[in-house]
């Protein structure tokens, strides 16, 4: 059985603060606190660990090795009471007043905006803040906890998702563009001749280019804009086939008639910031997602 903790989440917070702010007057105006006070938290820690914490370099405090390894891990014992105290504030209050959402702009939108439909019959007084996200961007907003659920095509390290549809992509452009003209099945050297269209990631770390390795490529931040781009004959992409349907049976589109990779398939998930602590308004917005995705799939198949 574990002891009772030695160190309180204060003394925690002051180290961090220490580190953070970059020195021990700095954390103590971060912290509202005297100087004194915070040196004081610091100094009775290493006491009661026996550890050294900072040693002085120069007219400069550093991490001992010791203290690198205590710092990474108060940083995420004061994560997780954040977010135990968050969770107590939603379960005490009930059904949560907001729900954040990010979704993948792949996913369908109609089938999302379905969604939202159902939910919001049921709770027209939950507000819903989606963030519309491109792989990296999804991930980002899941690991710094600014939504509550997403639908992802990669689950982030340390998250746990459950599969919830798989997606057709092909590869298209408008039936008079030049690589339909050429009247043939077509090869990866073709499409690197033309403009490659491309959706931005939204992350932080986010590259730019084009992964084809096309000379020519236009980056843009809605897949709305680059339907339009590839219907006005600017260029081709690989669109997620449910995206573009009404666009393909229109003619405006035509898929391309490639040699190999043609035809791509992906997996999307539906992921909580933590399932642990999802109030009742995620769970149920993620069982009617579940059920809306389920009920297409089942369309489909019949068809």
């Amino acid at each position: 059985m574990a002891g009772n903790s030695r160190i309180s989440l204060e003394q925690w917070r002051s180290l961090l603060a220490v580190v953070d702010a970059g020195g021990y007057a700095q954390a103590a105006t971060v912290l509202h606190k005297s100087q004194s006070a915070v040196t004081y938290a610091v100094q009775k820690m290493e006491q009661l660990l026996g550890v050294k914490v900072f040693e002085v370099i120069g007219r400069k405090a550093h991490l001992t090795a010791t203290g690198k390894v205590l710092y990474r891990r108060a940083k995420a014992l004061l994560d997780e009471a954040g977010a135990l105290e968050s969770a107590a504030g939603t379960l005490a209050a009930g059904w949560e007043p907001e729900l954040r959402l990010a979704v993948e702009i792949i996913f369908p939108t109609w089938l999302l905006l379905q969604s939202f439909a159902s939910f919001g019959t049921e709770h027209p007084q939950t507000r819903i803040e989606l963030h519309e996200s491109v792989l990296s961007g999804t991930e980002e907003a899941l690991q710094q906890r600014r939504v509550d659920l997403a639908i992802c095509s990669r689950v982030p390290q340390g998250f746990v998702g459950d599969p919830l549809m798989r997606l057709r992509f092909v590869a298209a452009a408008h039936p008079g563009h030049p690589l339909h003209q050429l009247g043939r099945e077509l090869s990866m050297q073709d499409l690197r001749e033309h403009r490659h269209l491309i959706i931005r990631d939204t992350g932080s770390q986010r590259q730019s280019g084009s992964w084809l390795g096309a000379e020519q490529s236009w980056t843009v931040s809605q897949k709305a804009t680059s339907i339009r781009a590839a219907v006005m004959g600017l260029g081709f992409a690989w669109f997620a086939e449910d995206t573009v349907r009404g666009e393909l049976e229109r003619g405006e589109l035509k898929a391309l008639p490639l040699r190999e990779g043609g035809e791509r398939w992906g997996d999307l998930y539906l992921v909580y910031a933590d399932r642990d602590y999802a109030g009742p308004g995620a769970l149920r917005l993620a069982a009617i997602i579940r059920e809306q995705v389920a009920a297409q799939c089942d369309q489909q198949a019949q068809a």
